[in-house]
């Protein structure tokens, strides 16, 4: 109690911003790493250097503090090698993400994005019903372009009916995936980087594994309809949400792409 007291009556305002910045970088880190595969590997690291440090302060072990001492730098300098994947989509996140990245729709461009998320939720639940599969990723502030390379260019007015077509058994481009920007589609046939930071990744076909991987690597969002089972899903930042229906999907996308704080003014009449 006395260590404690002691303590306390040594803080200044310079000690308490130290502590302050030191939990704000854990909770980041913690933040950034959470929901992947690092944070077994990170909870079982912190549990070891628990226990380590519990045994040395109760048996005052010299060995295995001597060991502690000398293992702690090259853990520090292990840490970034592990979890390398994971520091790097965050600093990427850093300019991708955030109110300031955010660019403002005008009424008209909303209207024509809510157009085209409707054609989209329209497509998607006639080829989930049909089990039919499809991939279409919708562009954001990062463009797209070095995947449409990868594809068929099209530059088309988006349809329900254009994406059905595309995705239908046996066409030409069915496998690939539709690039979208705007309202109307950028690419089609485009092949994607498959994500390998899925947990579960026996659940995951080709198309869920290419959905995460682009939106781990850009802010685009992707969604997915599995041939399988039919299930309509959406992937962005490297989550997905799976098991919508054609109402969820339309809020959903409208919500990640912030159409729901636009209003659009109504047009005077003439005259």
């Amino acid at each position: 109690m006395a260590q404690v007291l002691w303590l306390l009556s040594r803080l200044d305002l310079n000690n308490l911003l130290d502590i302050l910045l030191v939990t704000l970088l854990f909770y980041a880190l913690l933040t950034v790493l959470q929901g992947t595969r690092a944070v077994p590997l990170l909870r079982g690291l912190l549990l070891v250097l628990l226990l380590t440090l519990i045994l040395r302060s109760i048996f005052n072990l010299t060995t295995l503090g001597w060991l502690l001492d000398n293992a702690l730098p090259a853990l520090i300098i292990m840490i970034p090698v592990l979890f390398q994947p994971e520091l790097r989509r965050a600093l990427e996140n850093l300019g991708q993400g955030g109110p300031w990245s955010r660019r403002p729709w005008n009424a008209s461009a909303a209207q024509e994005m809510r157009q085209a998320i409707a054609e989209i939720a329209t497509a998607c639940t006639e080829l989930a019903r049909q089990r039919v599969g499809a991939l279409i990723v919708v562009e954001r502030s990062i463009r797209l372009d070095e995947y449409a390379e990868r594809g068929a260019w099209l530059d088309a007015r988006l349809s329900a009916r254009l994406l059905q077509s595309i995705f239908y058994p046996n066409a030409p481009l069915h496998d690939g995936a539709v690039l979208v920007r705007g309202g109307r589609i950028l690419a089609a046939g485009c092949v994607l980087p498959l994500s390998e930071d899925v947990l579960d990744s026996y659940q995951y076909g080709m198309r869920h594994r290419a959905a995460i991987g682009v939106s781990e690597a850009t802010d685009a969002i992707a969604v997915v309809v599995s041939e399988e089972t039919g299930a309509i899903a959406v992937a962005q930042r490297g989550r997905m949400v799976r098991w919508l229906d054609g109402e969820k999907l339309t809020g959903l996308l409208e919500a990640l792409l912030h159409l729901q704080e636009v209003r659009a003014f109504p047009r005077r009449g003439k005259g």
